[in-house]
């Protein structure tokens, strides 16, 4: 259904010949984000509608082609040693922080410092670093302990966002005043939150691209209720639907609409798969059978049939069958409450209670959370809903204070940069989110992971990877839904906003509005 909706209405709006026109400078766009961030400091907060808004406030080294090539960020150009082992990155020359003081490669040594702190993520992928050096203002070398293929994936604005240093050194990260007013390099300025209502960003007039950025301002509109957020873009309210933002029923509907465009395009290097983290630490929940229960006892078709009105397939495992390495050769889990309760009896669950967190991302999800939970009851499983906000859900989650929890995760294109991190044993660390959370542990895995990731070839890392994705089929660390579809949705006036991998996380930058 959604290819025949893009290829209807993208092709309509003649996307291609657009960005041969030449853009026009001036205007403001008006976007949804839903839901409200739970704050802008990307350094932090990784939830998905705070890298929409802040990937462009901060910047990355790099950029991402929607082939997931690299290309110039704050680096300008970079090279890679012979033995692949040695990363040297030219950064670019006269860019300044939004306080106008300059971006040096100081800044970088002292981000990736404090990302090793802040950023679970980030953690992960610079594990394989060995050393990190500065010859001169404009040079940052990454010296690795061995060689790591995915490497030059990891310098994307939500996966290694540059921090200013004059601002955040010395200070406490969490407490820092402006993590509530970021200041980044990027195209647009935080200027203004009014919590409820609106985020406003407004044109870096010293920005280092020039004739960038086009537009002057641009507003994340905060609006709660799925079907008015519909409604404001069939009135001219709002001019951004990204992925996400109405209900996937009304998808179809609103793409129709005269002056709409919809592309699914800008989800490359994120590859959203959506779960249920299960507390393996629960005295329940620790039990593989119970584990393997649950993924029967779930109705995943229905999910994607009815309640994600098709936009989204059936998860296998830990990866999504859109990036390397996939391998569909896993113990499957079709719909069969029989079996559910098989495993249950076996396992000697006897309804205990078990606490369920809902994610707080709107209609469509609160609506997946009771269907799961009927699905659980059925089998006779004991389910409470614990409902909470996005930051409570965060805090919960981070602090290990749930048993059953929704999410959905980026995969970043290689299993060794969006996968590992949920299940391998160094990645568990409480207060940080989306992470190991649910405290999963095999040596076995962790040693698989760790040869894919450093296996000479792409055939010894497939095999590594095709072994540890069967161990986590059958183990059941969390419970796999959906690989999720998030079409955006545009007024046709707004010109060129998807140029690369992530989307509108950084497409403002190149945006233009046909006035």
């Amino acid at each position: 259904m959604l290819k025949r909706v893009l290829l209807g209405v993208v092709i309509g709006c003649g996307l291609s010949a657009a960005q041969a026109e030449e853009p026009k400078v001036g205007g403001v766009v008006n976007a949804v984000i839903q839901p409200e961030p739970p704050g802008l400091m990307l350094a932090m907060v990784q939830n998905g509608p705070t890298q929409m808004v802040s990937g462009n406030i901060f910047e990355g080294l790099l950029r991402y082609s929607p082939k997931l090539e690299p290309l110039p960020g704050l680096a300008e150009s970079w090279t890679i040693s012979p033995d692949a082992k040695v990363y040297t990155f030219k950064l670019k020359k006269g860019v300044t922080w939004h306080d106008g003081k300059p971006f040096t490669s100081a800044d970088v040594l002292f981000s990736i410092d404090m990302l090793k702190q802040t950023h679970a993520r980030a953690r992960n992928n610079l594990a394989i670093v060995e050393k990190v050096e500065a010859p001169d203002d404009l040079t940052v070398v990454f010296r690795l302990k061995e060689p790591f293929g995915p490497f030059i994936g990891i310098f994307e604005v939500g996966s290694m966002p540059m921090v200013p240093k004059h601002l955040y050194e010395g200070t406490d990260y969490k407490t820092n005043p402006n993590n509530n007013a970021p200041v980044g390099t990027g195209p647009f300025m935080f200027k203004e939150w009014q919590k409820g209502s609106f985020i406003r960003m407004v044109k870096n007039p010293n920005y280092h691209e020039k004739g960038k950025p086009y537009l002057d301002e641009v507003y994340w509109q905060i609006i709660p209720d799925a079907a008015a957020r519909a409604v404001a873009f069939e009135t001219g309210k709002v001019d951004v639907l990204p992925g996400g933002s109405i209900e996937n029923f009304d998808v179809p509907r609103v793409s129709k609409l005269s002056g709409a465009c919809v592309t699914g395009a800008g989800w490359e290097f994120f590859s959203p798969l959506s779960w249920m983290w299960l507390n393996n630490r629960h005295p329940i929940l620790a039990n593989k059978k119970v584990r393997q229960a649950i993924m029967y006892a779930i109705d995943r078709d229905f999910a994607k049939d009815v309640i994600w009105n098709g936009l989204g397939k059936v998860a296998t495992g830990p990866s999504a069958s859109t990036i390397k390495f996939y391998s569909d050769d896993v113990p499957r889990y079709p719909y069969d409450p029989a079996k559910a309760k098989a495993l249950l009896k076996e396992a000697g669950y006897k309804g205990e209670k078990i606490r369920m967190l809902p994610l707080a991302y709107g209609e469509t999800w609160q609506r997946w959370g009771e269907a799961v939970k009927q699905n659980l009851q059925d089998v006779g499983m004991n389910i409470e809903t614990i409902a909470t906000d996005v930051p409570g859900g965060n805090q919960k989650i981070m602090e290990w204070d749930y048993d059953i929890a929704f999410t959905y995760l980026y995969q970043y294109g290689d299993p060794a940069l969006g996968v590992s991190r949920n299940y391998i044993t160094s990645a568990i660390a409480k207060g940080q989110l989306f992470n190991n959370v649910e405290g999963y542990s095999n040596p076995e895995v962790d040693k698989l992971f760790a040869e894919g990731a450093t296996a000479p070839t792409d055939a010894k890392r497939k095999e590594a990877y095709d072994k540890v994705q069967k161990i986590l089929a059958e183990d059941v660390p969390v419970a796999w839904l959906l690989e999720l579809q998030f079409p955006t949705i545009t007024k046709c006036k707004v010109k060129n906003l998807i140029t690369t991998g992530i989307g509108v996380n950084d497409g403002f930058r190149d945006a233009w509005l046909d006035k």
